[in-house]
């Protein structure tokens, strides 16, 4: 069958599918509609996305403030005599950074095949209940040694909320609404931020109380906090869409049939099957993602761990604290910005090129300056190139893979090997390189360079697929429906190598973004 006779008009519509019959008559098969018997016309879908939005975007953005303030609070904590007190060299302190992202990128793909199986309420809740108990420890480590320990801890049990939440906000939204949601959550990072700056700020006034220093009492309080939204997280946080409590039958078939409509055909459910997370393995828009997300990941932790000590060139250490705060309340209305326009014009690909760009221009002036008012000000064009292209990269890889498990898995694979790099970015700004860190912003600026040709490279790779679908080159054999014009043998080889299927659905379920109507956004 061929695609230009089934395709439509968008992406986000499917509302009929177009075949030829065996006199090559066209004759319309309508798709197969989830939950078929219920009526869901009084529903207003409007509304309906209002609700879902506030049941789910608040609650998880304040997970990941505080997943992000554990992971860069030792940034704040250095400030306050962390090194001193446990009696730590520069070389010591970087590896206390470096050692929490192993596990962090290990442990994300298992933990994404883990949410898909059990409930989000459950694996999400959990995690962050034990990675709060790791953070209050961390608080009471007397040496190197238990830094190390807890820091690595820390990291396996974080590994599983940032691709988590990301696939699970997939599972609820059209590909057109996708990133607006993700860049509100991920903006929690960069007000984060500026709440670690100036929650350390007050926290350092505590010094001394119950013999503890101004450092301990960072981890400890911040960890306390983690530990209660955890324990709340099991009543809060909802599960999928065909499961969600919070909704009614009429409401959760709504929110089904509007994602299948979107090309999610795995929307009411898939099993797993290991060749699911083959596809996702095997498939080249993993591989060249894995190195977009590189050239954003590491300059962003670079950026979140070591904001404080650049500012610190020309300032102390409460005052350097407090100047990141603009730093990061700035980087949250831009994330926001660019999610919102990147999904209005569905060009995530030249949103993120222009952003690397901008991040690249901002790291050229830090290595030429010897300013510390002129760092301060490159900063913010650091923040405006480097925060929005996580949210961005992320829902751009998650628009073009379909498939629940599959999706499950790649953007875990692209989030874990982004997050690897980060124990290069906890290696680079070293104590002997003050004030100003040119080797530092050098390595940082590479990556930067890395992410812009690889996200050309993804661009200029999508766009030629999705021309070679719009000229039937991925066109399918469709069991029953012939071409008039085409012969035996040619059918027989676009069998061989598009497949051969039942029928268009079952094309569609077995192929998933690889199906010839399927459109990559770019």
């Amino acid at each position: 069958m061929s695609a230009r006779e089934h395709r439509q008009p968008s992406p986000a519509s499917s509302t009929h599918l177009a075949e030829s019959d065996e006199k090559g008559t066209e004759k319309v098969v309508e798709p197969v509609v989830y939950n078929a018997e219920v009526d869901t016309s009084d529903v207003n879908e409007r509304k309906l996305m209002r609700k879902i939005d506030m049941r789910l975007i608040p609650w998880l953005s304040l997970l990941y403030l505080l997943s992000f303030l554990d992971r860069t609070s030792i940034g704040n904590a250095r400030l306050y005599g962390l090194e001193k007190d446990l009696h730590m060299t520069d070389t010591q302190y970087l590896i206390s950074l470096t050692i929490f992202f192993f596990p962090y990128a290990v442990f994300e793909v298992p933990s994404n095949v883990f949410l898909k199986r059990l409930r989000p309420s459950i694996w999400l809740s959990g995690l962050m209940l034990l990675w709060g108990i790791m953070m209050t420890v961390q608080g009471l480590v007397h040496n190197y040694g238990g830094l190390l320990g807890m820091r690595w801890m820390l990291g396996m049990m974080e590994a599983g909320l940032f691709p988590g939440v990301n696939y699970y906000l997939s599972c609820w939204y059209k590909r057109s609404e996708f990133g607006i949601r993700a860049a509100i959550f991920f903006s929690a990072a960069s007000v984060s931020g500026a709440f670690g700056g100036l929650l350390a700020a007050a926290i350092s006034n505590m010094d001394g109380i119950g013999g503890k220093p101004a450092w301990a009492w960072i981890f400890i309080l911040e960890g306390l906090a983690t530990v209660l939204a955890g324990v709340l997280s099991f009543v809060i946080i909802q599960d999928f869409p065909d499961t969600a409590r919070f909704l009614s039958e009429k409401e959760r078939t709504v929110v089904i049939r509007r994602l299948q409509q979107d090309d999610q055909f795995s929307a009411a459910g898939e099993n797993l099957k290991l060749r699911n997370i083959w596809k996702s393995i095997l498939d080249w828009k993993t591989w060249v993602a894995m190195i977009v997300y590189v050239g954003s990941d590491m300059p962003l932790y670079a950026f979140s761990l070591f904001l404080p000590s650049i500012i610190n060139e020309g300032f102390q250490a409460t005052a350097a604290n407090l100047l990141t705060v603009p730093v990061y309340a700035f980087a949250c209305i831009i994330t926001c910005l660019v999610g919102f326009f990147a999904d209005r014009l569905g060009q995530r690909g030249l949103f993120n090129i222009g952003l690397l760009c901008l991040g690249g221009a901002a790291y050229i002036m830090l290595i030429a300056s010897t300013n510390a008012a002129l760092s301060y000000v490159a900063v913010y064009f650091a923040t405006c190139g480097i925060y929005p292209l996580i949210p961005n990269t992320v829902a751009w890889v998650s628009n073009n893979v379909e498939g629940s498990y599959k999706r499950s898995v790649s953007l875990a694979m692209v989030i874990s090997f982004g997050n690897i790099n980060g124990a290069v970015s906890s290696n680079v700004y070293r104590a002997r390189d003050k004030p100003w860190y040119h080797l530092g912003h050098g390595i940082v600026l590479i990556y930067i360079v890395l992410g812009v040709v690889a996200s050309v490279t993804y661009y200029i790779c999508l766009r030629r697929e999705n021309a070679a679908r719009m000229r039937g080159e991925r066109d399918e054999v469709i069991e029953g429906v012939d071409r008039p014009d085409e012969t035996p043998e040619a059918r027989e080889e676009r069998a061989r190598k598009n497949g051969r299927f039942a029928s268009v659905e079952e094309a569609k379920q077995e192929k998933g973004d690889e199906w010839s109507g399927y459109r990559y956004v770019l």
